[in-house]
């Protein structure tokens, strides 16, 4: 399985992301910001899953063995899960709590000057991050917008450094838009409500990321393009009568396990129908090359079932 193209953006995001968490931890120890304090935690949490992909990536590589016949590819799935949790948990959580304590209990306002320093670097930063993550999956975007793009990627480690990515910038944002307010009304009460704003916002990110990497690990199937190209290659052979609906399922970002049914032309003989099967297997993946497991059942089409 290639993942190596899904690499670089995740090593642009941890080097920018610790420099920037400690920056803002830094700002936020002289300003008394809330804001600055959820952006360090979330600056650091994006820091931590960033490794977690990539420590995913390199377990998906592992090869095939008796406990796991079909390899280790949904592991990537799996770590991107728990990026998801963590998100939610820490990132969210954390930020809301310091949000809510700081209505309370309010931090005196103090020079923020090193605040606005640090979120005009970190913009730019994150802002790069993001652009270099956007430039390489535009390979994978093709003609679809962005957001249809990340919902059909099988790649989390290209969609959820987009997602991160660009929650940070929104963050960021926020976090400027609580300072600003904060100390143009004399109120601190601002910057708190900008951390549980990042808070929820960190939340949404979560839940997104996690509903995208359940589907991938229960078993998602490849988009219906993909499919109806499979059963048009099937059904154009000369050996083929009949075909079902493709089953497919993604192990991997490039491995594609396929099922078909197929009932082949009646008087065929046995050295006939190896041919068919050796033709489709060969048309298949060229043109489909991520499809890696091909599987023609033949023997469970019944007179009465219609393609």
């Amino acid at each position: 399985m290639d993942t190596s193209g899904s690499k670089l953006p995740i090593y642009a995001a941890i080097v920018a992301n610790f420099a920037i968490a400690i920056a803002k931890f830094v700002a936020a120890s002289i300003s008394g910001s809330s804001a600055m304090i959820s952006e360090g935690i979330h600056s650091l949490v994006d820091t931590g899953n960033g490794g977690l992909l990539l420590f995913g990536i390199h377990k998906s590589k592992k090869p095939a063995d008796d406990n796991h016949p079909f390899g280790h590819g949904k592991e990537l799935y799996f770590w991107s899960l728990i990026v998801a949790i963590l998100i939610f948990s820490i990132g969210g959580g954390m930020s809301l709590y310091k949000g809510i304590s700081h209505i309370s209990d309010p931090a005196p306002l103090t020079d923020p000057f090193w605040s606005y320093v640090v979120l005009g670097l970190a913009f730019l930063f994150e802002g790069a991050a993001l652009f270099f993550a956007l430039k390489n999956f535009k390979k994978q975007k093709g003609d679809n917008s962005w957001w249809r793009a990340i919902k059909l990627s099988k790649d989390p480690g290209s969609f959820a450094v987009i997602l991160e990515d660009a929650g940070a910038l929104l963050g960021l944002l926020v976090a400027f838009a609580g300072l600003f307010l904060g100390h143009y009304f004399n109120d601190a009460r601002y910057d708190a409500y900008a951390s549980i704003l990042i808070g929820l916002l960190l939340a949404v990110i979560a839940v997104i990321l996690a509903i995208e990497s359940k589907g991938l690990l229960i078993g998602e199937g490849a988009n219906p393009k993909m499919s109806d190209s499979i059963l048009k290659i099937v059904l154009e052979d000369e050996s083929v009568d009949k075909a079902k609906k493709p089953l497919t399922m993604y192990f991997g970002p490039r491995d594609v396990f396929l099922a078909i049914d197929i009932r082949f032309e009646k008087n065929q003989s046995s050295l006939d129908i190896e041919k068919a099967v050796c033709r489709l297997e060969k048309d298949i993946r060229l043109k489909h090359p991520i499809v890696k497991r091909i599987f023609l059942e033949t023997s469970s089409f019944t007179e009465n079932k219609t393609v």
